[in-house]
């Protein structure tokens, strides 16, 4: 007996849709889609969802709500970018009156489990493993094995608040990369999590998967290619060299990026770079499945 459900996930970034039908507490995909909304845009500096932003995402609800009538279950998760705005009950109706569910800000803690769920599925790597969900707003570690989750945290990190913070010219310049390392290192110092365990890495979300798009050298972003893709370390500092000394216009010349992540993906692929760096592993696995798939799974 199958069950058709759908997840939206909706970060600092994007908001992204997954239909799927679970069949033996398996799911089995019929579509996932993304569109880049930027909710998170300005929340750094002023605490509050911009106006335009939340045209945008309900725009998007609009578009998700036509193609998720036929499903037995919905489930919308919020993050990093909804948790502490001042205006989140705005958000939180327009949703519920576009798509008959109230959004769930879920914590740090449950997005960082719902990431390694679904990063994990069908994967077989020594363990423990550590997936990093590097998202907008925030990063996600989680260590853990075949058991469940052993640790996690969730780090006040991510390509669109570090660029909003720091980054002003183009090409970024010196001193605005090393504030954004500054920043990185400092919550990667004082982590919970003990990476110093990590036998395998498993990165996931749209600066991984970027990353990933970028370093194989695709003509545009095709997703099984990324998908269970293998970078060496060399690889992701090679590409986050060029991705962060790059012009915008260098990068938007890159059909692999979207155009959405063109301006975030340096301070999101140096969040990559500076975690792999500190890693007792030479590789990562870049995994198209993630907290959308977690979101799913949930559903069983």
């Amino acid at each position: 007996m199958s069950e058709r459900v759908a997840a939206i996930d909706c970060g600092t970034n994007s908001i992204r849709l997954l239909i799927a039908d679970l069949v033996d507490g398996q799911l089995v995909e019929v579509d996932r889609r993304m569109t880049i909304v930027r909710l998170g845009q300005g929340v750094d500096a002023t605490g509050a969802f911009a106006p335009e932003a939340l045209m945008r995402v309900f725009k998007a609800a609009d578009d998700f709500a036509a193609v998720i009538e036929s499903v037995d279950r919905l489930r919308f998760v919020a993050t990093s970018a909804a948790r502490d705005v001042s205006n989140r009950d705005e958000f939180l109706a327009g949703i519920e009156a576009r798509l008959g569910v109230r959004p769930e800000i879920i914590s740090g803690e449950e997005e960082a489990e719902l990431s390694f769920r679904g990063a994990t599925m069908s994967l077989d790597l020594p363990a423990p493993y550590l997936v990093a969900d590097i998202g907008g707003g925030s990063t996600e570690l989680v260590l853990g094995d075949q058991n469940g989750v052993r640790a996690a945290e969730s780090l006040d990190i991510g390509s669109v608040r570090l660029t909003e913070r720091h980054i002003t010219t183009d090409p970024t310049s010196p001193a605005e990369l090393a504030a954004i390392t500054k920043d990185i290192d400092a919550l990667l110092d004082g982590t919970t999590v003990p990476l110093a365990d990590t036998r395998a890495l498993i990165a996931v979300a749209g600066t991984a998967t970027t990353v990933a798009a970028v370093a194989l050298g695709l003509p545009e972003y095709d997703r099984n290619a990324v998908h269970h893709a293998q970078l060496t370390a060399a690889d992701v500092r090679r590409t986050t060299a060029w991705l962060t000394t790059s012009t915008r216009a260098e990068r938007s010349a890159v059909r692999s990026i979207h155009p959405g992540r063109v301006d975030v993906i340096g301070a999101g692929a140096l969040i990559l770079q500076r975690l792999t760096d500190r890693l007792p592993v030479d590789a990562l696995t870049v995994s198209e499945h993630d907290i959308l798939d977690g979101v799913a799974l949930s559903l069983t």
